[in-house]
């Protein structure tokens, strides 16, 4: 058959075999995960149901299920199927598996070419695919971790349907693992194993979506735990802080653990403590806390306890969000650490977070007033036969761009929200808020605008 392979063309024995590869799902009833591509009834799950399939790039972190979903669409398809590999195959290899898909399909049999890591193909590797998907000589399945729209190249992009995998979250992760522990056959469930309670909810949680690693991580802790007098492997978080050589810190992300650990570090940046926030920071990192919960956390404290005291602190706390999106863990966690130790040492100041809440305390307690007619449009004749606009004075009509008009309500003419601090950027917010109330108070004429 050359280069043309079955996936997987005859049962492999188990003995041997990583559990992760033992366990990979065969069906899509089995796959775990992607329901909005795969449920029933979707698009993606029609296609592959109705053998009526288009070259596609599933893009997704580690672990999501890329070349699972390949492998069970290569089993339930009618065509040759042929892995290809982006870190150990050339362009020479690309157009002896396409001349060979050419002839095969004369003879009226579909080539599905399917390559992992396409994003470590160079332009030229991917020019080389684009005039065999253009014909329909092959049917292109690439799986990537990297935002195709960067590396793959445009003319090869348009001509495949773009899927996106989400990371598995905990629950799905725990639904595999206990899968694998109940399976006799191609998982563990031939051994006598007792998990105590949280092992698999911690594996679930430093697995951070990547089935794989989950399963690596519990075929290294039974691996590593010995029977005891009864025969029994009991796998204990002690024992899987030996395995991973790395302490697991007492934490759950429900619980109150999560809320002291979060409240620690938000009253650190809040005391201008960097040491101290670098700590509950990392802390929460290193337990599996997710990390755009804390990216989210330090926006927030960026508004409730900076504001306008240094107005690039939501700038900064924006960035690393993005950069954490962008990096991943764990390089992206220094981005985040980033921020906490640039709030921690910023001027603070409440002032907005107050004015604000003083605001909505006066929404509760007063009326909801009709907006001042001076403040409003005369976009009708009526409307301004009824006094829409009139009084209005057009700010930039006078010499300092200021006027004494009234723009609060009635009920709460003279009312003062925003106080700002001596800290920071609003010690020069003051100053320029006092100058606009002088300025107001010794009044400029200015022209009406009806």
């Amino acid at each position: 058959m050359g280069l043309f392979r079955a996936i997987e063309p005859e049962p492999e024995p188990h003995a041997g075999r990583p559990l992760a590869d033992r366990m990979r799902p065969e069906t899509l009833d089995e796959f775990v995960g992607q329901e909005n591509l795969l449920g029933p009834g979707k698009p993606l799950r029609t296609q592959i149901e109705k053998d009526e399939l288009g070259s596609m790039l599933f893009w997704g972190p580690p672990g999501c299920g890329k070349t699972t979903l390949a492998r069970i669409i290569a089993k339930g398809t009618r065509s040759q199927f042929v892995p290809f590999s982006a870190v150990l195959s050339g362009i020479k290899e690309i157009k002896e598996v396409m001349q060979q898909a050419e002839g095969a399909r004369r003879y009226g049999q579909r080539t599905i070419v399917f390559v992992d890591e396409v994003h470590r193909f160079n332009r030229s590797q991917q020019d080389a695919f684009l005039p065999h998907v253009e014909s329909g000589n092959v049917l292109l399945i690439g799986a990537t971790t990297e935002n195709p729209s960067f590396e793959v190249i445009a003319p090869l992009l348009s001509r495949m349907k773009v899927y996106v995998l989400e990371p598995l979250s905990e629950r799905q992760i725990r639904e595999l693992l206990e899968r694998a522990l109940a399976d006799p056959k191609r998982g563990l469930g031939d051994q006598n194993i007792q998990v105590e309670p949280r092992v698999l909810e911690r594996i679930a949680v430093l697995a951070n979506g990547d089935a794989r690693a989950a399963y690596n991580t519990l075929e290294a802790l039974v691996s590593g735990t010995e029977a005891d007098g009864h025969g029994r492997r009991v796998l204990s978080e002690e024992r899987l802080s030996d395995v991973l050589q790395k302490k697991l810190l007492p934490y759950d992300k429900a619980g109150e653990e999560h809320y002291n650990l979060i409240s620690a570090l938000h009253k650190s940046v809040r005391n201008s403590d960097p040491d101290a926030a670098l700590y509950w920071l990392a802390r929460m990192l290193e337990s599996g806390e997710d990390p755009l919960y804390l990216a989210r956390r330090m926006v927030r404290m960026a508004s409730e306890d900076i504001g306008l005291a240094e107005p690039g602190a939501l700038a900064l706390t924006i960035a690393a969000k993005e950069a954490f999106d962008f990096i991943g863990p764990p390089e992206g966690y220094l981005a985040l650490a980033q921020a906490a130790v640039y709030l921690s040492l910023a001027p603070k100041s409440n002032a907005l977070y107050t004015a604000y809440g003083a605001v909505r305390e006066d929404l509760e307690k007063t009326i909801a007033e009709p907006v001042p007619l001076h403040l409003r449009n005369a976009v009708t004749g009526l409307m301004g036969q009824l006094g829409y606009g009139k009084g209005y004075q057009y700010a930039h009509d006078a010499a300092e761009k200021v006027t004494d008009m009234t723009c609060l309500p009635q009920i709460l003419v003279g009312r003062t929200y925003y106080q700002p601090t001596d800290q920071g950027w609003e010690a020069r917010i003051r100053q320029r808020l006092e100058e606009i109330r002088r300025i107001q108070k010794k009044g400029q004429p200015t022209r009406n605008r009806e």
